[in-house]
């Protein structure tokens, strides 16, 4: 017995089933347009703001290029980009990450053969993309290695008062100079930026707090030296007004005496050519104003009765009672 649908489209035929080669044929084609297109992206790579990139066509660097979208040979050039404007860091003695001591690393000995824990951060930068990548193997663990070795050379040369009090900074300057004079010999592409002392203490308690006294002593005596330098920059200004101003009344006191001088000589040089001029008159008249500056408010009386001698007396006070009226005159 046969059963028909009655919507059953009779007239349409029925559908062929895809051929094996058909399906391979346009897996091919999705294949190549897949590889064309991984092809045309690897044309092109973009570098960020702190980075560089190195362009290395068959092995060989053929150029260093910097921020932005650039064009690369597909399958013949490859791209290694590096960090160049991110400061690296390298802590000795300690990690702050875990907060681990790493004694190996800070326990050092001092130029008068005492121990010391000295914990340092350094922080460096690559100064050269391609010498970083292919001068060196591993050129991070050169620098950690380089630094290490100058670290326990200038602190195996320094007092453990220093190393613990003044002669951080001192220290620390000297550790750049060595470490970057090796890094300009050796070239591996890196630049030390900085190198501080995080951390200097004795290996034990109680030399610890001896360290800690000497410390706040010079501290303290610090303090008071600032505090007299102050003092002293307060009254300096005052000392040196005083100072000027007893300059000036000096100059003033000198320049009077000068012109004092001058006056005297000019009177003494114009008296003098009078009395070559007339010697008796001007010796008669010296005499007469040199009595009139001694005696001052005196009544004088001259007297050249005799023989032509004149006589000077101061007769005011010898003067004898009036008698009838009329003055008594000594001669």
């Amino acid at each position: 017995m046969n059963f028909t649908l009655p919507y059953a489209d009779k007239t349409k035929p029925p559908k062929k089933p895809i051929s094996p080669g058909r399906i391979l044929k346009l897996a091919a084609v999705a294949a190549a347009l897949l590889i064309v297109l991984a092809i045309i992206s690897g044309c092109w790579y973009t570098v960020s703001d702190k980075q560089e990139a190195v362009v290395t066509t068959f092995g060989r660097v053929t150029n260093v290029t910097g921020a932005g979208m650039h064009f690369k040979l597909p399958l013949i050039q490859h791209v290694q980009k590096v960090d160049v404007n991110v400061f690296q860091k390298i802590y000795l003695g300690y990690r702050p990450e875990s907060g681990e001591f790493i004694e190996a690393e800070s326990k050092m000995i001092t130029g008068d053969f005492n121990i010391v824990n000295v914990d340092f951060f350094v922080e460096y930068k690559i100064s050269d993309p391609e010498k970083y990548l292919f001068a060196s193997a591993n050129p991070d663990e050169i620098l950690t290695n380089l630094v290490q070795s100058q670290i326990r050379n200038v602190i195996g040369s320094t007092e453990v008062d220093r190393v613990l009090t003044t002669g951080k900074n001192e220290i620390q300057t000297q550790i750049k100079e060595l470490v970057t004079a090796e890094l300009e010999q050796y070239d591996i592409g890196l630049a030390l930026t900085d190198v501080k002392i995080q951390d200097s203490e004795p290996p034990n308690a109680t030399v610890i707090e001896a360290f800690k006294n000497v410390e706040t002593a010079m501290q303290l005596a610090e303090t008071v030296i600032n505090e007299a330098r102050a003092y002293q920059n307060s009254k300096l200004p005052e000392a040196k007004a005083q100072a000027d101003k007893l300059i000036q009344n000096a100059e003033y006191v000198k320049r009077n005496r000068i012109n004092e001088a001058t006056k005297q000589i000019a009177m003494f040089e114009a008296m003098y050519a009078e009395y070559a001029l007339n010697p008796a008159i001007t010796r008669t008249r010296m005499y007469y104003e040199m009595i009139s500056e001694v005696l001052p408010g005196v009544k004088l009386y001259i007297d050249t009765a005799e023989g032509g001698t004149e006589k000077l007396l101061p007769l005011e006070s010898f003067l004898a009672p009036q008698t009838n009226g009329q003055e008594v005159t000594a001669k």
